[in-house]
């Protein structure tokens, strides 16, 4: 078994989950927390009209689905601060909006639309260094935020009205946090895919949240937790791939993601019920 390990592709997949499991659990925290876990799944279906404009233009559908999903997250931010639209109505706007142009455009481009079922359930194994060091570029990026605007992060997360008072940049913030939801979605589309991206930004918070309340204890055992899944659930993928059938890497992550959460449901309810 542990000669999976001398393949490049396993080592850029496994490399490709650690970086991920650290960067989704702290967008994540900020996503949960803020109570917009709708905006990721808007992001991720206005992405599908970028990549459909890409493929129809002969142009990065990477590129372009990042322009879309930067466009669309800051455009949410945009009617819910200056026109007074709710947040969830603007998220489901634009969840229509990318998906119906992303179905026009790939409706439109002659031929046969390569590697389209790769970002849209993910295959890990396809993980190149260029996207590793794309994605280690930008984790970097994100521990600075985090680490110079930290305490501004927890109060827009909590309680943005409350910041505002204090005249703390919450509108900057929230531009900056949306920007970021928005690239961690696109430099994650082929390693989980659009339909399962939602669980790994969301399930390890859950987790986190039935043991700890704090934003900062929740951010780090989200990412212990997404991790872990993240490890175990390539390997899973693996052996069912040897002794069972062959079972794409993120349906196994996202399956034991969900798996654990039950299991820490019923620890702590079994905990409440004790006391």
């Amino acid at each position: 078994m542990l000669d999976i390990f001398n393949y490049a592709f396993f080592q850029n997949a496994l490399l490709g989950v650690l970086l991920v499991g650290i960067a989704a659990a702290m967008i994540g925290t900020y996503i949960v927390t803020r109570r917009m876990v709708f905006i990721t799944g808007g992001v991720t279906h206005a992405c599908f009209g970028g990549l459909g404009l890409g493929y129809y233009m002969g142009i990065n559908p990477i590129l372009a689905a990042g322009v879309f999903a930067v466009a669309s997250s800051l455009g949410v931010e945009w009617m819910s601060a200056r026109q007074h639209v709710r947040e969830d109505s603007a998220i489901a706007v634009v969840w229509a909006f990318g998906m119906a142009i992303g179905t026009l455009f790939i409706f439109l481009t002659p031929g046969y639309v390569p590697d389209l079922n790769s970002f849209l359930f993910g295959n890990i194994l396809t993980i190149s260094r260029g996207d590793i060091v794309a994605f280690a570029v930008f984790l970097v990026v994100l521990l600075a935020f985090f680490a110079l605007f930290y305490r501004i992060i927890v109060a827009c997360a909590f309680d943005r009205d409350f910041a505002a008072t204090k005249r703390l940049p919450v509108r900057a913030v929230n531009c900056v946090m949306s920007v970021m939801v928005a690239l961690c979605v696109v430099l994650t589309i082929r390693l989980i895919g659009i339909m399962l991206l939602m669980t790994m930004l969301t399930m390890p918070q859950m987790v986190a949240e039935l043991f700890v309340k704090q934003f900062g204890k929740m951010m780090l055992l989200s990412v212990a937790v997404g991790i872990l899944c993240a490890i175990g659930g390539l390997f899973g993928s693996y052996i069912f791939g040897i002794y069972l059938v062959s079972v794409p890497a993120s349906v196994t992550i996202v399956l034991l993601l969900i798996l654990v959460y039950v299991v820490a449901r019923v620890i702590t309810s079994f905990s409440v019920l004790k006391k």
